[in-house]
């Protein structure tokens, strides 16, 4: 076997560390790209994992004067090797990077057992040049279940605007005719950024009778 990401053929010499965070999967990674990720510590926002801070945050706090209480969970910060990996998941297509992260994911999502799992769609533009929704991937590796009753209108990609531009902006996002909205829902996303996508969302799921909606996402 080689590692997915630097081709190396893979060794024996994961750290214990590694191998307990990567499990079933410690075949499809080297240690030492494993390692380039970087995981969130205990210092970071109570309400949005942002790093660097140990109290809520400048965003969250704009947030919760728009009536959106924040409540989101992240694993790893967007540092290089990071945005090398989304790069080549997202943009070059390679569809079998969705797996490096499935048994992690799966790991960290069992505690919300009691949500129902709901992914942030793509629009059919953007799904028909890509060829695949990348949370869906995600997802989808982690043999776990989850609904998709959300659908995306076709716009400018929101990770080319700033957070005003973003809150300017009608939401795109709309609930299918004729669901049942589940009374608690984890709403999962590949990176939160400014919060923009997944707290309009939240709004949304709220407004049409969801009690708790918390947010999720891979990268922050």
């Amino acid at each position: 076997m080689t590692c997915l990401l630097c081709g190396q053929h893979l060794k024996n010499n994961l750290t214990f560390s590694s191998l307990l965070l990567l499990k079933k999967e410690e075949s499809l990674l080297c240690s030492v790209c494993f390692l380039n990720f970087e995981k969130i510590g205990e210092e970071h926002c109570p309400n949005c994992y942002k790093i660097g801070v140990s109290t809520s945050c400048q965003e969250c706090q704009l947030w919760c004067k728009e009536g959106i209480d924040v409540g989101h969970e992240a694993i790893f910060t967007y540092n290089e090797a990071m945005k090398d990996y989304f790069s080549r998941y997202k943009f070059d297509g390679d569809y079998l990077l969705r797996k490096i992260f499935a048994s992690l994911l799966r790991e960290r999502l069992k505690k919300y057992k009691e949500f129902q799992f709901l992914i942030i769609p793509l629009s059919s533009e953007r799904f028909s040049k890509r060829g695949f929704n990348q949370v869906e991937g995600l997802i989808e590796a982690t043999g776990l279940s989850y609904h998709d009753f959300l659908e995306k209108n076709d716009e400018r990609a929101s990770s080319s605007k700033n957070r005003s531009e973003r809150l300017a902006t009608k939401l795109p996002f709309f609930i299918k005719a004729g669901v049942t909205i589940p009374k608690k829902i984890l709403l999962i996303d590949d990176i939160y950024t400014t919060g923009a996508t997944v707290n309009r969302v939240k709004r949304l799921l709220e407004n049409a009778g969801a009690e708790e909606v918390r947010t999720f996402s891979l990268v922050r």
